[in-house]
């Protein structure tokens, strides 16, 4: 018997088109994995079974009559606790949202899915309003890593990595300001994309700003590219949309790497300190890349750690969202978060307008990059998943998450679309993630890039079944 919760989301539709199974069979196998997983793993906040399970029921009754309502009819997904949806409450991890309210609105991105009739399964962890590149909170405790519980998801999506590689929903929204849907994708071992800044509108707005994307977190990227073509369209509450894409994504995926100028760039110029089995693994990929017809060269883009103006543009942001809390309140979070806040409250406005400076000369500097190149390659994380609970390494000498995630924040300052590949485990069996990175605006070569090494089986599809199952 096929096991659903193993099924991409193309696969389940399908599958609902054949009437092999029914959108009902797939939420409750959904939902079976979510209850199972939760005790160890700790992704959800929230699990809605019964609103889930009624919603199936409606999508199989418009299967039968052979009128799905959308692309994403009766496909289990889950949202992460950043985003709202209507009809519970969206408390970001944080003890100082209360969980009274009228919470009566979807996020663009969720609005998207209710119209395409898709299936909620619930809510899934953050760290607390997402500061962080691990998943634990005041309010919600630890989320662990799908290879082994005693480390950690990632964050700040981690609860959406977990679930996405234990079959709990194919599909999965996230959030990334520095990394948050890379990060756990890459140590969950699934595919995860930053979208072009706008791609996904996102209301409200972020206290990050222009920062904070919306992104697919999903098995592989064919599954990516069909999320993106339901959310990734604008909304009127989010001034800084995009206009519509001029094409399908899931269409786009075809063509290959024949032809593409790739950079690969093992360590940024050897500023980063890349574990061995991380940079054979990226490397490994990169040389099959080249066997694919890609035009490939060792280089690297032209800049320097940007981390001080990531750290202005970021700890101000959170020093803005906790802005309203009195003495009391703040004693309610996060220790390291309320660490960062006292840090940007100290900021200036001359501060925070040098930081978008140097934003804008390193976006100058990658759009020159890219003229030359349609792809920049980098390992997504220079180590794999490590202890549960602790912002950084323990002995790793970082003091705060951005110390061990050098790939990923510098393309959220630039706004550039990119996604994590997973393409190998280390010793210990975690596992590895591969960065591909375009132009802004090119969030098809990326997703094309990466279905071929899905299609070359490069990349695997991530399912892991929970130990005792």
């Amino acid at each position: 018997m096929t096991d659903l919760t193993e099924l991409t989301a193309v696969q389940l539709l399908d599958g609902y088109r054949q009437g092999e199974f029914s959108p009902v069979d797939a939420t409750r196998a959904a939902l079976e994995r979510a209850e199972r997983i939760q005790p160890e793993v700790n992704a959800f906040v929230r699990i809605t079974a019964d609103a889930a399970l009624a919603r199936a029921e409606q999508s199989a009754e418009r299967w039968r009559r052979g009128a799905p309502a959308g692309l994403l009819d009766g496909v289990p997904v889950t949202v992460k606790d950043i985003l709202l949806m209507r009809g519970g409450p969206t408390r970001k991890g944080s003890k100082t949202v209360p969980e009274q309210g009228r919470w009566d609105e979807d996020a663009p991105s969720v609005a998207r899915l209710r119209a395409h009739g898709a299936v909620f399964l619930g809510k899934t962890t953050t760290p607390e309003f997402g500061w962080k590149g691990v998943t634990d909170s005041p309010l919600a405790g630890v989320t662990r890593n799908p290879y082994d519980p005693a480390r950690t998801a990632g964050g700040s999506s981690g609860g959406a990595g977990a679930a996405v590689a234990l079959g709990a929903g194919p599909l999965a929204l996230g959030t990334d300001g520095g990394g948050s849907v890379r990060i756990p994708a890459a140590f969950c071992g699934i595919f995860g994309m930053k979208p072009t800044y706008g791609r996904v509108p996102l209301y409200p707005a972020s206290a990050f700003g222009t920062l904070a994307h919306v992104g697919p977190m999903t098995r592989d990227a064919a599954d990516a590219a069909l999320l993106l073509d339901v959310i990734g369209t604008p909304d009127s509450r989010d001034w800084s949309a995009l206009p519509p894409a001029p094409g399908s994504f899931a269409a786009g995926l075809s063509g290959g790497v024949r032809g593409l100028r790739v950079a690969y760039s093992p360590s940024f110029g050897g500023q980063v300190a890349v574990r061995p089995a991380v940079a054979a693994a990226v490397r490994r990929a990169v040389e099959r890349l080249a066997g694919l017809g890609a035009y490939v060269e060792e280089t690297d883009p032209d800049f320097t750690d940007p981390v001080d103006a990531f750290h202005t543009l970021w700890f101000t942001g959170a020093a803005r969202v906790t802005q309203h809390l009195g003495p009391h309140q703040r004693e309610l979070l996060d220790p390291g978060l309320r660490e960062i806040c006292a840090v940007g409250a100290r900021l200036t406005a001359l501060d925070y307008l040098a930081a978008v400076d140097v934003r804008m000369e390193l976006g100058r500097r990658m759009g020159r990059f890219h003229d030359t190149y349609d792809l920049l390659v980098t390992p997504t994380l220079p180590i794999t998943a490590f202890e549960a609970g602790a912002e950084v390494p323990k002995g790793s000498g970082h003091r705060r998450w951005t110390g061990w995630t050098p790939f990923t924040y510098p393309f959220n300052l630039t706004q550039q679309p990119a996604a994590t590949v997973p393409v190998g485990t280390d010793g210990d069996g975690l596992p590895i993630g591969l960065q591909l990175v375009a132009a802004r605006h090119r969030d098809d070569l990326v997703l094309r890039a990466a279905h071929t090494l899905y299609e070359a089986g490069i990349a695997a599809t991530a399912g892991l079944t929970p130990a005792g199952s």
